[in-house]
């Protein structure tokens, strides 16, 4: 997250995880509801070649409704032959949720299936950051930072809607070496293995260049094959990737968290992914940082984002979301979601067939600290938010 709104981000974090405790039922305190509605719109990018024939087009119709009251949710996925979804929340806590028909409404259900929260601590940006399952839905992996802040993935076995705690394995340790910019995301690609993206460790304007770095793991994607722990980078310069997705193509998205001034999404294809390099730290964005001197600190060609925005307006750090392929929201097909942490108005984007951007969508939806975005088994999506919520996006009646 920037620097100078790290702090201002957290304490909204930890205020929210503490209001939600205090009520008991992980409702805000403040009595204001967690989203609200206004006008949709649509802007067409200056340019840009035409949308993909498959997907939507107008402007979508939409409507968001609370779902769930959670502690400070931050993931929230789809576990391969189980009709409950599994929720993860940041103090430390998993818990299946089941899903009713329309998945308008979800519900925890008893005792929680994983407690790490006398192994972690939500101070600074950490805590429970992620979860992902096998193919099979037999694993669980788990990723958080232990209490001295340093980050931990970890998998366990599933038996039956329960975890084997025994079967605890340790894939990936990483020190961290201050308190933000700690990525933690989790997610099974398409080719099996396990994609994890990790900040560049901190403080402002990656001071150790570890994005930069070929022998640190920090501001990198990494590629973690689960049965044997080898890992491979398979992108460099990454500030702080707090969220991404893989599309239906195999092609990446990556909402990638700026500093003091620019925002950023990326979207890699397929064949583009291994060795790119996103240009942190000399670029914020699609700009110059000129608080750092460029030598050493771009690698070589590096790949601009696909759209940037700056924090004009009261922008602080984007939320990074997914590719919509729901059918309950025609309009919405083949647009990539996303929001920002500070401002909460749900967006999104569409390129063009020559990889542009082409198109973006304000939803008319707000939602106080939107903190991850996520899909049921039919690719419909959540918005968590921060205050304690969770959001179920649907066509506006």
């Amino acid at each position: 997250m920037p620097r100078r709104t790290a702090l201002l981000v957290a304490a909204l974090l930890g205020l929210a995880g503490v209001g939600a405790t205090a009520c008991g039922s992980g409702e805000s305190t403040s009595g204001a509801p967690s989203s609200t509605q206004v006008p949709a719109s649509t802007t067409t990018a200056d340019g840009g070649g035409g949308t993909d024939a498959g997907s939507g087009s107008g402007t979508p119709k939409v409507e968001a409704t609370t779902a769930l009251a959670a502690d400070s949710p931050t993931d929230l996925v789809v576990r391969p032959g189980d009709d409950h979804l599994w929720l993860a929340e940041r103090a430390g806590k998993v818990r299946r949720v089941s899903v009713s028909d329309d998945g308008a409404k979800l519900a925890t259900e008893g005792e929680p299936v994983l407690d790490l929260t006398s192994q972690t601590t939500t101070d600074g940006e950490r805590g429970l950051l992620g979860l992902a399952f096998s193919a099979d839905g037999d694993v669980l992996y788990v990723s958080y930072t232990d209490l001295d802040g340093n980050t931990r993935l970890v998998s366990y076995a599933v038996a039956g809607d329960a975890l084997d705690l025994s079967s605890r394995k340790v894939l990936l340790a990483v020190d961290q070496p201050y308190a933000n910019h700690n990525g933690g995301h989790v997610v099974l690609g398409p080719d099996g293995k396990l994609w994890f993206g990790l900040g560049d460790g901190g403080s402002g304007d990656d001071p150790q260049n570890h994005a930069q770095d070929p022998d640190s793991p920090l501001g990198k994607m990494l590629r973690i094959d689960p049965a044997t722990g080898e890992r491979t980078t398979m992108i460099s310069g990454l500030r702080n990737p707090w969220r991404f997705s893989f599309d239906t193509d195999d092609s990446l998205w990556i909402g990638d968290v700026g500093q003091n001034a620019w925002e950023e999404v990326d979207h890699l294809l397929a064949d583009d992914i291994e060795g790119a390099n996103l240009g942190w730290s000399a670029r914020e964005g699609t700009h110059d940082n000129g608080n750092v001197d460029p030598e050493g600190r771009t690698g070589t060609d590096p790949i601009d984002p696909v759209f940037d925005y700056s924090h004009d307006g009261g922008n602080c750090s984007i939320t990074g979301g997914f590719a919509y392929h729901g059918k309950a929201i025609p309009a919405l097909d083949g647009a990539y979601l996303y929001a920002d942490y500070c401002k909460g108005d749900l967006r999104a984007l569409r390129l063009g067939t020559d990889g542009k951007l082409a198109e973006e969508l304000d939803l008319g939806i707000h939602v106080d600290s939107p903190v991850s975005f996520a899909a049921d088994a039919d690719g419909e999506p959540y918005v968590l938010s921060g205050t304690g919520t969770i959001q179920r996006l649907v066509p506006a009646t």
